[in-house]
């Protein structure tokens, strides 16, 4: 469970860039799952359709997800749990279960520097690396970025 204190002071605004993390419930690997992954990659594409969010990259880690966007219409607090509640009841409706799927709260930060948008989407994508579950992020399924990181 998160802290109330994440709450405090968090205001969203449209137009600003955010990254976001979000932890699996118990941090459970749900996204060695497939079928879960691409559930939450189509939604996330959704919210884009939708004009809630501009994604500019994210990764879903075997336990949560890294996220950056630019919020669109509403907010934060709603696109998560638009996010959120769309892909766990479809989640549970694929596996016939009725279960949490993620912890409540989130994790934002606000980003200030539109220079350091790139940067930060690489440093995204690049988790399953870092985390030795891959040697390069082209071998991880579940991910996605606005930009070519293979040109240097």
């Amino acid at each position: 469970m998160s802290s109330p204190r994440l709450a405090t002071g968090r205001t969203s605004e449209n137009g600003r860039i955010y990254s976001v993390t979000t932890i699996c419930h118990r941090r459970q690997p749900l996204f060695l799952d497939p079928l879960a992954a691409e559930i939450v990659a189509d939604e996330l594409r959704h919210l884009e359709h939708d004009g809630v969010v501009e994604n500019f990259a994210w990764v879903l880690m075997p336990d949560h997800i890294r996220w950056l966007f630019s919020l669109r219409d509403g907010s934060l607090a709603q696109c998560l749990q638009l996010l959120k509640g769309r892909s766990a009841r479809a989640i549970n409706r694929k596996r016939d279960r009725s279960e949490p799927i993620w912890q409540s709260g989130y994790y934002d930060h606000a980003l200030r520097d539109d220079d350091a948008v790139r940067k930060l989407a690489e440093y995204i994508v690049l988790n399953p690396v870092r985390a030795g579950l891959v040697t390069k992020v082209d071998d991880y399924a579940h991910w996605w970025c606005a930009w070519d990181l293979t040109d240097g």
